[in-house]
This record gives C-alpha cells, sequence and structure tokens, in this order.
C-alpha cells in the first residue's frame, strides 16, 4: 500500500493547531496558535471566532512546511470531540470545507484518544497506563477487550483547569499553571490541603476552594502554590498508581498539556521506579493539543473503518474516551517481576509473608512514596493504617469477613494480618461459569449492603480487594480509602467504583455482575436512595456522553 499523507485539524478548547503525518508515523508539520482571554475563562464563541480566523493560514503553512501540494493530500482528519460545542463545529466545517474542495476522504476522531496515540507514536511505549491530564480532561486511561477503559477520572474539574482557575482568582493570569509552577519553586513550607482520592476517581473543586480560602486569609502565595501543586499531583499520580496495580501493565505514560509540568513529571517517574516498570512521556511538543495527534489518529482509523460520509462528520461534545473501538491496538503480555521478598506489591504497600507467635500470616506494609512530599506522605500512610484497622474490625461486627488482625505498628505504618488462601475476584469471575460469576457477584452487593447499613464505605471497591475462598466466601480487603459516612451520595460513589472497575477490566460481564450486585444490594435499608442517586452521578457529564 502506498504512503498516504493525513492533515489533521484540532480545536477543541482554547487551541487550534494543524498537523501532517503520513501512514508510516512520520510528522511532517505541527503548526498551532493559542488563544489568550483577555480575562476570565475560556468562551466557546471567543474560541469558535479564534479557529475561524486561524485554521485557513494553519493549513496552508502547514503544507508548505510538508513540502507539499494540496493534491498530495489523501486525507483530512478532524477532532470531533470531546471539547466546547461551537470551537468543534468551526473545526468539523473547516475540515469538511477541505476534504470536499479537494475531493479526500474525511474520518472525525476522538480527541483524548488523539493524545494517547501520538503519545504511543512517539515514545517505545506499547501497551502503557496513560495519566491524561490537560485543561479540559483528566483521565487514567489503559487498553482493554478492544477499547481504551477509563480506569480513573476526576469527578468533577480537570486539573489543569482547577490550576487555571486559581491562577486567575489570585491574580496570575491565564494560564495559570505554568505561574504556579514558577511560584511553587520558590516555597518555604507546605499547607495542609484536602487530598481527594475515591478509588481510582479524584475530586479537585474542594482543594481549589480551600486554597482559595487560604489565599484570602494572606497565606504566601509560593507557599500556596508549592501546597497546591503537590496535593493535586500526588492525586494524580496516586489514582495512576492504583491502575498500575490493578492492570499489572508494565508501562506508565504521561500525555495531555500538564505534562508539561517538569514536577508531575518527575513524580512520576519515582512512582514507576517503585514499581519495577518503564516511564515514558512524549516530547513536549505533543503533550498539548496539536494536529499531528489529530493526524496520527485519522491514520489509525482509515486504515480499519475508511472514511466518513459527510453528513456522519457531526461533532460530539461529550465524547468518552471508552466509546470507541480501537482495532489497530492489542495487549502486550509483559509479566511483571518482582523482588523474591515481596508477595505482593499494591498501589499503598508491601505484601510480605511472615510468622506471628507460630501463625503464617501476611505483613502489610505502607512503604514511604518517595513521589510525595514527607508531610503529605506521612500523614496519609499513618492515618490510612490506623483507619484500615479500626473499618477491618467493625467490618467483621456488620456481617462481613475480613482478615483478622493481630498487630498494628504505626511507626512501621504496617498490619500484621491473617493469611487467607482463595483467589481474587479479579480471576475467579472470569473463569467461573455463568451461574457462579452471578452468584458470586450477588454476594459482594449484599456484602456492600451489609457494610453500608454500618455507615462503612470501603472507598475502594474493586475485583482486586475481594477473595473468594471455596467458591463461596467473600473476605473484604483493603479499607484504605475507606471512612465511616451514612451519606447517600458516598454509598453511590462506592458502588460506582466497583461499577467502573467490573466496566475497565471485566468489559465482557460488566453489565451482568453489576446487575446480580444491585440485585444482592437491594437488602440495604437506603436501596431505593442509592439506586437514585447513582443515576444521578453518572448524569453529571464525566461519567456519560
Amino acid at each position: 500500500m502506498s504512503n498516504k499523507i493525513c492533515i489533521g485539524i484540532e480545536g477543541t478548547a482554547e487551541k487550534t493547531g494543524v498537523g501532517i503525518v503520513d501512514s508510516e508515523g512520520n510528522i511532517l508539520a505541527l503548526e498551532g496558535k493559542q488563544l489568550i482571554p483577555a480575562s476570565g475563562g475560556i468562551h466557546p464563541r471567543e474560541a469558535a471566532e479564534h479557529h475561524a480566523q486561524w485554521i485557513p493560514y494553519l493549513i496552508e503553512k502547514s503544507v508548505h512546511e510538508a513540502d507539499l501540494k494540496f493534491s498530495e493530500i489523501d486525507l483530512i482528519a478532524f477532532s470531533r470531540g470531546p471539547g466546547l460545542g461551537p470551537a468543534l463545529r468551526t473545526v468539523a466545517t473547516a475540515a469538511r470545507t477541505l476534504a470536499l474542495s479537494l475531493n479526500k476522504p474525511i474520518v472525525g476522531v476522538n480527541h483524548c484518544l488523539g493524545h494517547v496515540e501520538i503519545g504511543r507514536l512517539t515514545t517505545e511505549a506499547q501497551d502503557p497506563v496513560s495519566l491524561y491530564v490537560s485543561g479540559g480532561n483528566t483521565q487514567v486511561i489503559a487498553f482493554e477487550s478492544g477499547r481504551y477503559r477509563v480506569f480513573g477520572e476526576t469527578l468533577d474539574i480537570a486539573v489543569g483547569n482547577m490550576l487555571d482557575q486559581f491562577g486567575r482568582e489570585v491574580g496570575l493570569g491565564h494560564p495559570g499553571g505554568p505561574v504556579v509552577e514558577k511560584l511553587a519553586l520558590e516555597a518555604n513550607k507546605y499547607i495542609d490541603l484536602p487530598y481527594a482520592v475515591k478509588g481510582m476517581d479524584l475530586s479537585f473543586s474542594g482543594l481549589l476552594t480551600a486554597a482559595l480560602r487560604k489565599h484570602a486569609k494572606n497565606v504566601r502565595i509560593e507557599d500556596l502554590c508549592y501546597s497546591l501543586q503537590e496535593t493535586a499531583f500526588a492525586m494524580l499520580v496516586e489514582v495512576t498508581e492504583r491502575a498500575l496495580s490493578h492492570t499489572m501493565k508494565q508501562e506508565i505514560m504521561l500525555c495531555g498539556g500538564v505534562a508539561a509540568n517538569t514536577r508531575l513529571r518527575e513524580m512520576l517517574a519515582v512512582m514507576s521506579e517503585e514499581h519495577y516498570v518503564d516511564f515514558f512521556m512524549p516530547p513536549v511538543k505533543y503533550c498539548g493539543d496539536n494536529g499531528a495527534m489529530i493526524a496520527w489518529m485519522g491514520q489509525l482509523v482509515y486504515e480499519k473503518k475508511g472514511g466518513q460520509k459527510i453528513e456522519d462528520t457531526t461533532v460530539i461534545q461529550r465524547y468518552r474516551t471508552d466509546e470507541v473501538d480501537v482495532p489497530w491496538m492489542k495487549s502486550y503480555n509483559k509479566k511483571l517481576t518482582l523482588p523474591d521478598e515481596i508477595l505482593a506489591k499494591g498501589a499503598e504497600a508491601n505484601i510480605y509473608t511472615g510468622n506471628w507467635l507460630d501463625e503464617d500470616v501476611l505483613i502489610k506494609e505502607r512503604i514511604p512514596k518517595n513521589y510525595r512530599i514527607i508531610e503529605i506522605d506521612d500523614k496519609l500512610r499513618k492515618s490510612r493504617t490506623k483507619k484500615e484497622a479500626r473499618l477491618l474490625s467493625q467490618a467483621k461486627r456488620c456481617g462481613v469477613r475480613t482478615p483478622i488482625i493481630f498487630d498494628i505498628d504505626l511507626e512501621n505504618k504496617s498490619l500484621v494480618m491473617e493469611k487467607i488462601e482463595g483467589q481474587l475476584v479479579k480471576d475467579a469471575i472470569i473463569n467461573s461459569s455463568p451461574t457462579l460469576m452471578n452468584k458470586t457477584c450477588q454476594n459482594i452487593g449484599e456484602s456492600i449492603a451489609l457494610l453500608h447499613d454500618c455507615g462503612i464505605i470501603h472507598g475502594d471497591l474493586t475485583t482486586s480487594n475481594i477473595i473468594l475462598k471455596d467458591s463461596i466466601d467473600l473476605i473484604f480487603l483493603d479499607f484504605g480509602l475507606g471512612k465511616f459516612s451514612d451519606l447517600v451520595e458516598d454509598k453511590g460513589v462506592d458502588l460506582l467504583v466497583l461499577k467502573k472497575a467490573l466496566g475497565s477490566t471485566h468489559y465482557q460481564i460488566a453489565h451482568k455482575c453489576f446487575s446480580a450486585v444491585m440485585k444482592g444490594y437491594q437488602k440495604s435499608n437506603d436501596y431505593k436512595e442509592v439506586l437514585d442517586k447513582i443515576s444521578e452521578i453518572e448524569g453529571r457529564g464525566r461519567y456519560t456522553s
């Protein structure tokens, strides 16, 4: 097959760009222009007007840079979403006009996947867990069962938006992220701020509000920038670490506009080293929104699916990452090799075998996380160790099986606990019959109902944190993110963490399993209220298309 030339047009938010990439992955041109708002945030109409002004110029400049004639362009690609509606429509109109005028095929592609694929193209990453961070998106993405699955994401605002909004509110200008990064280098101390990780999801709105309140009390701006950045980035790295532990992949990749931040890159590199995996990041010029990533996505999509009819090139403002089939991608069966002394390595702790009063036990040690500053790390490790011990004991009183705790060492942040033989539910439900799978999932729902009726929120309900013993007994593990709460909101989020974990790693059976979970959960006192709350949370935009 002859080498095809694709021109890609990007413009989902304040940046517009044009890139040209051939079917062998050679990037022939990269041009872009960014809107800098006079005040406030990005207005969708202003972004659309900006794109309409610059796209024709950028197209001509890219073709000239690539030393091509327009007749040599074989394919037109454009960002179909997600993004700002007026901006997306402007880009789509430009792409359609170009395709019709040149009589060439056209494809609309997913913007988020463009970031992942340009990362894979420009690095040696094959099958990574990707942390995608930008002004409009914050997601932890990994390939599973024919699609890129979202293992975790922000429940409210994106990290880039949070940094920019903080910058605007305190007078640092726009974009705020680079200024926050610069001022953080001049800090003298850490200011305590809320740390909101919910399973593999996270929330930045409370962090932003707390930081703005500190600013209103005249906290030194350099210290505040440092504390905001360290807290937000530690949250991001932790949820990436959780996805890595759940998927057991051997690569981590950072992509998106916020990837330009040196401190975030440093933290992810340290975490990768601690987990014995490889860390990748595309060149900075390909991290932000750009036309080359759209052109390369166009090549991948066109090769497998062909072009689209003009009438099918409508934009999708809330275009979910996990809505797109990716037939060009495959999983790589690299096996993670741990040192002999470590039985298992989770996101929070190392698990070792041991002996306690002639009893075979497991030792769960929350080791220091060198990517986190000591003020955050010590607080989290100590509080989670104490909390987990309390919740494990309380769960038993509520009728839910958990490991017996023999000893707690707060100095070393470790627990000595019962060694339970069995199979992780993650593996068990894949290998079991449909009848046994359904029964196991229903029993999980019944156990969660018992926890919630006792006011216990697990906080990290994944199939990696439940053991199935003798095909009957369920043992719940890892309550480190848990808490005591009777709020229906917290119960709904708890169940959504499980639903997302199922959808990410057990796509073929996820719907059936979660339906069985909710059937078991009917025994909860708040079943109807929690069911309604789940629907409400899923309708808040980040979860829906």
